[in-house]
Order: C-alpha cells, then sequence, then structure tokens
C-alpha cells in the first residue's frame, strides 16, 4: 500500500521552507575514502569535509533524521568495493549507533535501494543532500528526488568534484564542473545554498 507523504512543489529558485514540521532529512553522499584513491584525480573544494562535519553535528544535536549514503561497488578492483580499504567512511563521517546506511552501487541513491521507501515511512518532505561528488551521485540523486516529488536542497560548498577530460583530451577543472552542475540543479532541481546560510536556517527550528 502506498505510504501518503506530504508533497510541495518547488519554485525554482525560492528558499525553500525548513522547520521541524516539514520533516526534513540530511543525506550525505558517498562520503569515503576511496576518492583519495586512483583513478580520482585533482578536487575541488578543500572545506569540503570541514562544512559537512558542521551539517551533520547540527542534525545531530537536534536528532534530525539522518540517512547516510554509501557506495557498495560491484565492480573489482574499485577503491569503493567493499573489499578495499577506501570503501570505509571518511573520518568525521562515521554513523554513529543506530544511524541508518543506505547501499547503493549505482550513482542514484533511489535505484536498487530502499532510500524512498525509508523516507516515506518518516514522512519526510525535504531532502538535505551533500557529498561527493557533485556532479556525479550528488546531482543523480538530486535530479531524481526532485522528480520524485521532494523538496531537495544540495549545500554547495559541503560538495566535491575532480577534474575531467573531454573527448578532445582537454582537462576540465573540477571548479568548472562544480559551478556549472550547481548551476544547473539550481535552475531546475534543488535550492542550491551553502552550509552558513543553511545551519542558520537550521537554526529556526
Amino acid at each position: 500500500m502506498p505510504i501518503d507523504c506530504p508533497r510541495a512543489p518547488f519554485h525554482r529558485n525560492e528558499p525553500i521552507p525548513m522547520n521541524s514540521s516539514h520533516h526534513t532529512a540530511l543525506i550525505p553522499i558517498d562520503v569515503q575514502r576511496g576518492f583519495d584513491y586512483p583513478p580520482w584525480g585533482p578536487r575541488n573544494n578543500p572545506a569540503m569535509e570541514h562544512n559537512g562535519q558542521r551539517l551533520l553535528a547540527a542534525w545531530r544535536e537536534r536528532s534530525l533524521p539522518l540517512i547516510h549514503v554509501r557506495h557498495d561497488s560491484v565492480h573489482d578492483g574499485s577503491p569503493l568495493q567493499p573489499t578495499h580499504p577506501g570503501h570505509a567512511f571518511r573520518d568525521g563521517f562515521e554513523p554513529l549507533d543506530g544511524e541508518t546506511i543506505v547501499g547503493k552501487s549505482v550513482n542514484a541513491a533511489f535505484i536498487g535501494t530502499d532510500l524512498d521507501l525509508r523516507l516515506r515511512r518518516l514522512r519526510i518532505d525535504t531532502v538535505v543532500l551533500f557529498g561527493i561528488s557533485t556532479d556525479m551521485c550528488v546531482s543523480t540523486t538530486a535530479r531524481i528526488a526532485s522528480n520524485l516529488g521532494y523538496r531537495t536542497v544540495v549545500v554547495g560548498d559541503a560538495c566535491c568534484c575532480f577534474d575531467l577530460t573531454d573527448a578532445d583530451g582537454t582537462v576540465i577543472a573540477a571548479e568548472a564542473i562544480s559551478r556549472a552542475h550547481l548551476a544547473t540543479l539550481r535552475a531546475e532541481f534543488a535550492e542550491v545554498i551553502d552550509t552558513d546560510a543553511l545551519l542558520a536556517r537550521v537554526g529556526e527550528f
């Protein structure tokens, strides 16, 4: 039987109201050690870890809904494969006892997992996303969350991504990739906000 969960339309570029009555969940995505191994190269935003830990602390202090997403790669040799040391969470991002972990094997945290069901059971209507990487798993999860009807917030300065090479062999800097993806999310799928502004809003709960 479908679980009824209130939904409100998202109007692009408008701040999403968040308070205790809106059932807001924080979802850290793939904050794992494996991104320090090859083939991942130079990244942007060295403040990602600090900002992400501030978000975790604020949610835990208020006992707000928190669901950790972890990438469980099915590809041999991947630094995110469960037998690799890179599968572990980064220091400061380990789930505490009783906190939920959702394991995924593709980019989107909603595909092949029970994340949507868990959120609906908690009557969540707003999700706050951060993690690794901006253009891959964070962006893909944000797009699907929006399409599923969740009010979606991406904390841009608590995400990071990596340099990529295009078909012509040109290296595109991680910062340029991040800016483009956050702009696309802001235009159509999510409110994009920084950590300080998000924490100020959470402080009003």
